[in-house]
């Protein structure tokens, strides 16, 4: 028996709308990137680069009656949202705009990938250093945070200020000395005790940059930063303050939320490897598993926790496998990118189809029908690995009753034809726990079959 405590659902802050009033300004911000989706998805070869081709562009303008840099910024508004998905030369409708009317999450979830990807919505302003764009967008989350909690206007010098300190912490972070500030190095004495020569003459270094300087590119980009967080509706600008929008402050409260759930990880595997961290979660009920996946996921960047998780799935832990797809659908929508490029690797690719069905909101317990047989006799091969590796000789005797086969000999005659690594393995402990003689022999005969290449 569990004494764990589980952690009570969080309340938003008061004052919080709704989620349908939250997903009806979410629809506002993005109506014209919805239109501009709703046309692409509908014309032909409106470009296959992320910005539109000049002909595919005046088409749109003429259509909606919108000007271009307005179609220009709805077509990236409906990319970055996953409104829309370019396949060559053809731009199809996403999932959620199939779901936009009618899915109040789908809605919030693709505001929340443009409130995201905000630096990408606004340009950052021409002649500044990647590098120092990279520093704001990194220190703009402590901004969004006294936003948040001061639950009303900031004024402007206040968070150019916390900017600057969190910019100057990042530099710090990474020992970064700037140029000109360091001592010369000391000349050593020869070895025969004479007087060392006297010091060469040298350049003197660059001079470090002014504060005036370094203060005028942190207003720059607290602007600019400012600028593109408005762009998306997270927040409105008035006379030298900002305000978060309801939809800001309630993205803001999310994000802290996750936060707070990494620190508070039910099982301790928040600094584990994601083999080690699946591992630990393998006997876990689906409730508690999601948690600990959540607090895992919320103390790292997406993009590697991905990428972490899929190179994990491709390994010959089969449990490990199906675990990892798990996981990822915690992570849902930034995972789909990287979920449908492996839809063409065999030992993944019924573990993506299914992600990906459920994903676009196909119901859990119809997507095993978007599988064909062999793909389907392919997953029931490899969760019997993983249940004959981790799992009680009774799970695997009862496995045989998910097989869609129907019949034992169909199965057999399948499964040997599916070429799964483990067929034998699978057979033989099958063989080993089926308590009828008869069928175990049957069993046993095909994985003999299987290992010999007979028919």
């Amino acid at each position: 028996m569990s004494t764990r405590r589980t952690r009570p659902a969080p309340r938003p802050p008061e004052g919080t709308p709704p989620r349908t009033e939250l997903a009806r300004q979410a629809r506002a911000v993005l109506a014209d990137a919805v239109r501009i989706a709703h046309w692409a998805a509908g014309a032909p070869a409106p470009g296959s680069s992320a910005p539109l081709a000049a002909q595919a562009l005046e088409r749109a303008a003429t259509a909606l009656e919108l000007s271009p840099a307005q179609v220009r910024a709805g077509w990236d508004r409906a990319r970055l949202a996953g409104l829309i998905e370019l396949h060559g030369d053809t731009a199809r409708p996403g999932w959620r705009l199939r779901a936009w009317d009618r899915d109040d999450s789908a809605v919030l979830r693709g505001w929340v990938a443009l409130f995201d990807a905000w630096s990408l919505v606004h340009a950052a302003p021409e002649g500044i250093e990647t590098g120092a764009v990279a520093e704001a967008v990194e220190a703009v989350p402590q901004v969004l945070s006294l936003l948040q909690l001061s639950a009303g206007p900031v004024p402007v010098p206040a968070l150019l200020d916390l900017l600057a300190q969190r910019i100057a912490e990042l530099q710090e972070e990474r020992c970064e000395v700037p140029y000109g500030t360091g001592r010369a190095p000391l000349e050593s004495a020869p070895a025969d005790g004479r007087p060392a020569p006297a010091p060469t003459s040298v350049p003197a270094p660059a001079p470090a940059p002014s504060a005036d300087r370094n203060a005028d590119l942190d207003a720059l980009l607290l602007d600019w930063a400012l600028e593109g967080l408005a762009a998306v509706g997270a927040l409105t600008l008035g006379n030298g303050h900002a305000t978060l929008t309801p939809l800001g402050n309630w993205a803001v409260w999310v994000k802290l939320e996750q936060i707070c759930v990494a620190a508070q990880s039910p099982a301790g595997n928040i600094e584990q490897s994601a083999a080690d961290m699946l591992l630990g979660c393998a006997r876990l009920t689906p409730g508690p598993a999601r948690d600990e996946y959540r607090a895992w996921l919320a103390a790292r960047t997406v993009g590697s926790a991905v990428a972490e998780l899929l190179a994990v799935a491709r390994g010959e832990d089969a449990l490990l496998r199906g675990l990892a797809f798990e996981a990822l659908r915690v992570v849902g929508a930034p995972a789909e990118p990287e979920v449908r490029a492996v839809v063409d690797h065999p030992s993944l690719r019924p573990y993506a189809l299914l992600w990906l069905a459920e994903y676009e909101g196909v119901d859990p317990d119809d997507a095993q029908e978007i599988l064909s047989r062999e793909e389907a006799t392919w997953l029931w091969v490899d969760t019997a690995a993983a249940v004959a590796d981790h799992g009680e000789t009774g799970l695997l005797v009862r496995h045989l009753d998910s097989a869609v086969q129907g019949t034992v000999p169909a199965l057999l005659d399948e499964v040997r034809a599916v070429g799964h690594p483990r067929t034998v393995q699978v057979l033989v402990a099958l063989a080993a726990a089926h308590p009828d003689p008869a069928l175990a022999k049957a069993v046993r005969r095909a994985a003999f079959q299987v290992h010999t290449g007979g028919a």
